[in-house]
């Protein structure tokens, strides 16, 4: 009953239920990308992936100072849970739009993201 609950509960925020269909979309996302798809801070972003991470839904490795994340293949997914997910995002209006941006976001080298949010960030 934990794992059950600790996974519902880390997809009832709205973030990360956009982190997972971002990966159900796309193999592997830098955290950069992330923070650019949902436009909040990245230490934000870090708590939501690792929320994500201690449910185990994904996984991460390291690339030099890069970490990419991805859908935990690992384990037995609940298929028709993200099979639902995956139904109910089609139709959202919001979730197509993630979807849009997320295809410009992956049209940038991770590393002009990292230095356009840098440069953002001290710029204020």
């Amino acid at each position: 009953m934990q794992k059950l609950t600790q996974t519902l509960k880390a997809l009832s925020d709205q973030n990360r239920l956009r982190i997972v269909i971002a990966l159900m979309e796309n193999d592997e996302l830098c955290a950069c990308q992330f923070t650019e798809l949902l436009g909040i801070a990245g230490a934000t972003v870090s708590r939501h992936l690792g929320v994500l991470h201690n449910a185990e839904l994904i996984q991460f490795r390291k690339e030099g100072r890069w970490i990419f994340y991805r859908l935990n293949k690992d384990i037995e997914y609940p298929k028709s849970l993200l099979a639902w997910i995956h139904e109910q995002s089609e139709t959202c209006t919001e979730v197509q739009q993630d979807l849009i941006q997320l295809q410009k976001i992956l049209s940038s080298a991770p590393e002009d993201i990292c230095r356009k949010q840098r440069s953002a960030c001290c710029s204020d």
